[in-house]
């Protein structure tokens, strides 16, 4: 899969726009409302965005929403005031695009950068309409995650949009839909995108504050997360009068406060020249090898053992799952780890998989 950089993406609004496009310390920003409403509204939240230092610009033209008779977006339309927005500004364009219509009615109006979002994504049968209508144009493509935690339906998507020819590709992590009450209307699950990374390492990964957390509040110190963590860019959703929007009045900030949470990020270097650090570094990832080392040699003779127990479990016709036996493990550990400081839950989630581990290996034994 050939992909290229985001220094190729779009038109950079100045020159200083253009340094931190070309700098891999400075994140791609793209900004805007949830939907385009008004040609007033859009035209009024792009002025107030162009100066605070973003790449692109982003409004919804078409709203998947999850009942009828919701606003649904305005349709053609908004595309016609979005590609006035971009002449008057100068600055690259981005929509969301479901269909393939979609795509040829975005295409039309100069829309510089598509986004395929969640809803789409857990469909390959929509992502590739998409693609097939993509063909022969290489234009920016971010694709979202899908919405349930499903990491081989996102590379998937990826896939089929890089397959109709697309090199400007890019993943999108908005979290994801859960049963679950949490403080976020998406759990951000971080362990799939650092998955997806760790198997598409030349992948630029965008994050989502907006669509994560669903509240104002939670726009800034998700969007550090994201850059502690390396990513690429972010995409934040900001409407000149967010408390009357038509459409996730919720999640959506004011320029203004647009403006102030760029300025209060912190952007992390990939990497230090400084020779004491990177002395300070080696030896602590050598300490962690060993340790590493001395985990791994630990488990494999916890499973010499586990195998032992499991056969005397059989020549003495002894069922492998002892549930009392479960229960006074999983409540121990965690304690254990609890007063040497460590997270109860990540000490538990540990042992459920050491002792998954060794169901499955008392359980062959028995097969054999």
């Amino acid at each position: 899969m050939s992909i290229e950089r985001l220094e190729n993406w779009g038109m950079p609004s100045t020159a200083e726009t253009e340094v931190m496009v070309a700098s891999r310390k400075r994140p791609f920003i793209i900004a805007g409302p949830c939907s385009a409403e008004t040609p007033e509204q859009l035209l009024a939240t792009c002025r107030a965005l162009a100066h605070t230092g973003i790449n692109a610009l982003r409004a919804g033209i078409w709203k998947p929403r999850t009942r009828p008779n919701s606003f649904e977006g305005v349709g053609e339309v908004g595309l016609k005031w979005f590609k006035q927005v971009r002449d008057e500004l100068g600055i690259p364009i981005a929509t969301e695009v479901a269909t393939a219509t979609h795509v040829e009615l975005a295409l039309k109006y100069g829309v510089d950068i598509l986004w395929i979002g969640a809803r789409s994504t857990v469909n390959p049968f929509t992502v590739q309409e998409i693609a097939d209508a993509l063909r022969g144009v290489d234009i920016p493509v971010i694709v979202k995650n899908p919405l349930n935690p499903d990491l081989a339906l996102w590379i998937g998507g990826l896939e089929r949009i890089a397959n109709a020819g697309i090199t400007k590709l890019a993943a999108m992590h908005r979290g994801f839909s859960t049963f679950e009450k949490t403080q976020y209307r998406n759990l951000p699950m971080w362990q799939m995108a650092i998955e997806l990374r760790s198997q598409m390492p030349d992948l630029p990964l965008f994050f989502d504050p907006s669509h994560t957390g669903g509240k104002r509040e939670f726009i800034y110190p998700l969007s550090q997360k994201a850059l502690d963590l390396d990513y690429d860019g972010l995409m934040i959703e900001s409407h000149i009068d967010p408390d009357n929007a038509w459409s996730d009045a919720a999640q959506q900030v004011t320029p203004a406060r647009f403006a102030e949470i760029l300025s209060e990020l912190k952007i992390r270097e990939v990497t230090s020249d400084n020779v004491e650090f990177q002395n300070a570094l080696e030896e602590l990832r050598g300490k962690l090898d060993l340790i590493d080392r001395e985990l791994v040699e630990l488990l494999a003779s916890r499973m010499k053992i586990v195998e032992k127990l499991g056969q005397y479990k059989r020549e003495n016709n002894v069922a492998v799952f002892q549930v009392d036996r479960w229960i006074k493990v999983f409540q121990s550990r965690p304690e254990w780890g609890e007063k040497m400081g460590l997270n109860k839950d990540f000490v538990g989630h540990i042992f459920k998989l050491i002792h998954d581990e060794s169901i499955r290996i008392q359980t062959a034994k028995v097969s054999d």
